[in-house]
């Protein structure tokens, strides 16, 4: 199976959880594993934000690197990205949950332009075709 990790799924695998676990298990066994650039983007805003060095955001940003294909934001990427977000929207508010990011539609894209499951625990991803719940 070709999975797509998302920022989710990466900080419960560096926080080494069950779920990280899971995870884990899946990019070692998995067809593929590929993660959207923004997911990137996203890890680093949170480490740093919760006052963590550099050099371990380095760290960490190399390990997806290291583990997974990285995919960059191309215009394909970036239209599926946004359809993609329209349908989180529209499952987002059936389900009362606030608004998804524009990164989880980038992720969602990246799925279906893969033919891929997103690997998460994300609220906005639950019931939607293309997740493996962690």
């Amino acid at each position: 199976m070709r999975i797509i990790v998302d920022a989710y799924a990466w900080v419960e695998l560096f926080l080494g959880s069950l779920k990280g676990g899971r995870v884990r298990e899946l990019i070692e066994t998995g067809e593929d594993a590929y993660t959207p650039d923004s997911v990137l983007a996203e890890l680093s805003r949170k480490y740093l934000r919760e006052g963590n060095s550099e050099k371990l955001v380095r760290e960490r940003l190399a390990t997806v690197h290291a583990a997974s294909r990285v995919m960059p934001i191309t215009p394909d990427l970036a239209l599926a990205g946004s359809r993609a977000y329209f349908d989180l929207v529209e499952n987002a508010r059936r389900r009362k949950l606030r608004l998804p990011s524009l990164f989880d539609g980038l992720v969602l894209g990246a799925a279906r332009l893969k033919e891929a499951k997103v690997v998460t625990g994300d609220p906005h991803f639950k019931d939607m075709p293309e997740t493996v719940w962690i």
